[in-house]
């Protein structure tokens, strides 16, 4: 986005450096974690996070369905392991960031989503966070609390 608009630059790195975070968290789950859920029912981490790559697709496909291409639901219930996370939520983190740029550039809204962009950034962010916080709550009633450089490290937003 070289000689982009500095708010749309902003718009699109903010959103990264969220999408960063998700898959940060992902990187430090242990394998044993991914089918923990709090008491035993609800979503598992594992669900949480083919949840958030499913919510993203949900967003593209109202928006921008052209950017869909190649990518597919998770779904829950699923039994895909820490590298077919990875690599959906990857690929979902950046077509998103080509509608944020794309609509930020453009007459700054997202197709079904209101009030505008900027709001729609503040939206992915704080759903993305809430899961993110069930994940954590999951992995430690499973016996299996986040390393504290992992929860320490989800709050480092500094552009690495």
């Amino acid at each position: 986005m070289s000689g982009a608009n500095p708010v749309a630059q902003a718009l699109v790195e903010t959103w990264a450096i969220g999408a960063r975070i998700t898959r940060y968290l992902l990187d430090g789950i242990p394998a044993a974690a991914l089918d923990a859920a709090p008491a035993g029912k609800g979503r598992t981490v594992r669900d949480l996070f083919a949840h958030l790559h499913d919510v993203r697709l949900m967003w593209l496909k109202a928006a921008r369905p052209d950017l869909m291409e190649g990518l597919a639901k998770v779904g829950s219930g699923s039994t895909v392991d820490h590298a077919a996370l990875a690599t959906a939520l990857d690929a979902s983190a950046a077509a998103l960031a080509v509608l944020v740029a794309d609509s930020a550039a453009g007459d700054g809204r997202v197709k079904g989503f209101k009030p505008h962009v900027t709001a729609f950034v503040g939206y992915l962010l704080s759903h993305e966070a809430h899961h993110r916080g069930q994940v954590a709550l999951a992995a430690r009633l499973a016996g299996l609390p986040l390393d504290k450089k992992v929860s320490y490290g989800m709050w480092e937003w500094g552009v690495r």
